[in-house]
């Protein structure tokens, strides 16, 4: 039998198997309508879909009108946004890829203009809203300051959490991923930089991480248990006097002890402009996921610009991962999983249409 490099071996959560290691990772494309997508979703993720990577997972996908990140951003709250995901899943899955798809709050780093037109934030009375967050700490000088939630805010928001997880699995969903990093709601209970609280959900780390688990709790309660959860997670804020891998591996080793999540997905970064991370290089977070699966043994995903077929299999071949996770590498090029396939001596695992370019 001929040798099957590591990056290309299934892999297997719970009742889900992916046919490799390859994940197209959530990319936001803020082209939503009131959170609704429409035709340039269907051929962003189609054509990846279709390229041969073993998981698709749909953009970070709010949970609310006021969770999203712009007013581009995608929605999983109503009966329309529902169908178009459910088309989106239905296609993953039509080009032989497993469909994920990440559902997030942005907390208050919510109601800003799109990337290319500046990013910046959009107060209430120029048509944006009121953020919510943990502490009313806004991200920078210019950002609104957000409203800190209240205990019944924080149920609310859990309820919301529960729900958009309900129609990811209506909608046809295989794998399910929290946002919990880039300095979104979750990642803002979580680090210190912007959780002030001194109640139940402030304080030390299990008290911050005390939303975090409520949200897995609801989720689970719909999320049935033969089908994966994943979380990702900022492994390092980059700043002084926030999270360190050190807190990431003891939040693992809470997180691994509940039973119901499968693998972290080991980011880092996006809580504060202050941030300063030391290089940015080919696989710069890489060591996160490799950390996090050796000292807790549960299963990770590695990020962190990894463009090369042969990074890749590296990374899966060395145990510093279970999956990769590639963004802007598959912006560039969709058919990036059946070109590695080539390189590394494998046959592109492509829809019939597709086989004749290999």
């Amino acid at each position: 039998m001929a040798h099957i490099p590591a990056l290309f071996q299934p892999a297997t959560f719970r009742s889900v198997t992916a046919r490799n290691r390859i994940v197209v990772s959530p990319m936001c494309q803020y082209s939503a309508v009131d959170g609704l997508g429409w035709d340039w979703h269907i051929q962003n993720l189609g054509a990846k879909a279709a390229g041969g990577a073993g998981i698709v997972f749909v953009e970070a996908t709010h949970v609310s009108d006021i969770g999203r990140i712009t007013h581009g951003c995608l929605g999983l709250w109503n009966d329309a946004q529902q169908a178009l995901v459910a088309r989106l899943a239905a296609l993953i899955s039509y080009c032989g890829a497993v469909p994920g798809i990440q559902l997030a709050h942005a907390g208050r780093k919510g109601s800003c203009e799109v990337p290319w037109k500046g990013g910046g934030p959009i107060s209430a009375a120029a048509g944006g809203w009121v953020p919510v967050a943990p502490s009313a700490v806004p991200f920078s000088e210019a950002h609104t300051v957000p409203r800190a939630l209240e205990v019944d805010d924080i149920h609310e928001v859990v309820g919301q959490f529960q729900a958009s997880a309900r129609r990811a699995l209506q909608a046809g969903f295989r794998i399910l991923e929290l946002h919990g990093a880039h300095g979104y709601l979750a990642h803002e209970f979580l680090s210190p930089v912007s959780n002030r609280r001194t109640d139940r959900y402030g304080g030390d780390l299990n008290g911050r991480a005390r939303f975090l688990m409520e949200v897995i709790d609801a989720v689970r309660a719909e999320w049935p248990e033969e089908l994966p959860l994943f979380v990702r997670v900022s492994c390092s804020d980059y700043l002084e006097g926030g999270l360190t891998i050190e807190d990431t591996v003891a939040l693992a080793r809470l997180l691994k002890a509940r039973g119901d999540v499968d693998l972290i997905d080991c980011s880092g970064g996006g809580i504060s402009p202050a941030q300063k991370i030391p290089s940015l290089h080919a696989g710069y977070q890489v060591p996160f996921a490799d950390r996090v699966r050796r000292e807790v043994g549960i299963a990770t995903g590695a990020v962190g610009l990894i463009r090369t077929p042969e990074h890749a299999d590296e990374i899966i071949a060395n145990g510093w991962a279970d999956l990769v996770d590639l963004a802007r590498a598959m912006i560039a090029d969709p058919a990036w999983a059946a070109r590695a396939a080539v390189a590394l001596g494998v046959k592109p695992d492509v829809p019939p249409q597709y086989l004749r370019a290999y």
